[in-house]
């Protein structure tokens, strides 16, 4: 009887020990929403001596985001710029020191030596000559050249590719056909190198996005990127909440809001003219003050979370302080719009990026 006493009681305690040590092995739910922040010019701002702090102290601004509750850092990638910022050299050891960090690589892959965007989309210097057959395989090595040396964990093809990019030969309106050949060329050389990797085109606004995503349904791509401006994009978050369900229902993929942002004054911090200045030029409910630029990012983050295919934000231009100086004219448009204050102080809005 003792004998059958202590089985059954060993059975028990082996019984116990494995669901315990199967609870135990349960893999943490990946954080999938992405709480983004663009930071493509820290490392020609930190090279320049600017310091960022928090609280008042000095702190890698990668650690502060990181502490908020970011997840994700964007940065451009531009072929061969004048200068070498956000260059391949530059970018490759940004993206190692985000992923130190603990934070995910979304690489905005401009395919340009500049600036990329709907009205500009310059082939580099050193593939103005190239006929069309060789501008495909070139885009395709150095895609795989990207993948190779920095693997990120989200790469976007374009920048606010809305008539396509690489022009002539890839502009949307005029050689449709071409443009979805290099976009193709470019997703093949992801995918070959990754299983992982999301694969993101991106439409600056609302209007023509339905168009845009209907020219690119038979690229293979993960993730719909939109930029949203309230200066140039309208002010109204119920029609980007529904243009975001209506693309991703429509071609059964996630929205991302790629590029957003926000004054916290009408204020400046240097002599270079700012984009945003004016009230008319924002949303009504919210003002240039720190509660306004708090609540907007909020209200852009619910509603990305509520949307039935919405899967995160991405905060631009948050590092672009006035990093020049009070008297600089070719310093930052934009430090009324960073995420940290003249003081180069972090700001309250980081609240928003917190998993909650």
């Amino acid at each position: 009887m003792k004998k059958i006493a202590f089985i059954l009681v060993s059975t028990l305690i082996i019984s116990c020990s494995s669901d315990n040590s199967s609870e135990t092995q349960q893999p943490t739910p990946e954080d999938e929403f992405i709480r983004g922040a663009d930071m493509s010019y820290l490392p020609l701002i930190e090279s320049e001596g600017t310091i960022y702090k928090h609280n008042g102290t000095a702190q890698d601004p990668i650690i502060t985001l990181k502490n908020a509750g970011c997840n994700a850092i964007r940065m451009r990638l531009w072929q061969n710029p004048i200068g070498g910022h956000c260059g391949l050299t530059e970018v490759k050891a940004f993206a190692l020191r985000v992923k130190q960090a603990g934070l995910k690589v979304w690489l905005t892959v401009h395919y340009s030596d500049t600036w990329a965007d709907p009205g500009t989309q310059t082939k580099p210097v050193a593939w103005q000559s190239m006929d069309f057959t060789t501008l495909k395989n070139t885009v395709s090595s150095y895609t795989s050249q990207i993948m190779t040396e920095i693997q990120p964990d989200i790469f976007q093809i374009g920048n606010e590719t809305n008539d396509g990019m690489l022009w002539p030969e890839g502009k949307l309106s005029v050689n449709e056909s071409q443009y979805l050949q290099l976009v193709a060329s470019a997703s093949s050389a992801i995918r070959s190198q990754s299983n992982t990797t999301k694969i993101m085109l991106h439409h600056a606004g609302l209007t023509g996005a339905d168009y845009y995503f209907n020219k690119v349904q038979n690229i293979d791509y993960d993730y719909i990127g939109l930029s949203y401006y309230p200066i140039w994009h309208g002010k109204s978050l119920s029609t980007l909440q529904n243009t975001m369900n209506t693309l991703g229902q429509t071609h059964n993929k996630k929205v991302i809001i790629a590029e957003t942002a926000y004054p916290f004054t009408f204020g400046y911090n240097d002599y270079t003219n700012n984009i945003i200045g004016l009230p008319e030029q924002l949303i009504p409910a919210f003002g240039a003050t720190n509660s306004g630029q708090t609540g907007f990012l909020s209200a852009i983050k619910n509603g990305v979370a509520q949307s039935t295919h919405g899967i995160g934000f991405c905060y631009w231009g948050s590092e672009w302080v006035a990093f020049r100086g009070p008297t600089a004219t070719n310093g930052s448009p934009w430090e009324n719009q960073a995420l940290w204050d003249f003081n180069n102080n972090s700001l309250p809005v980081l609240s928003v990026f917190n998993s909650n």
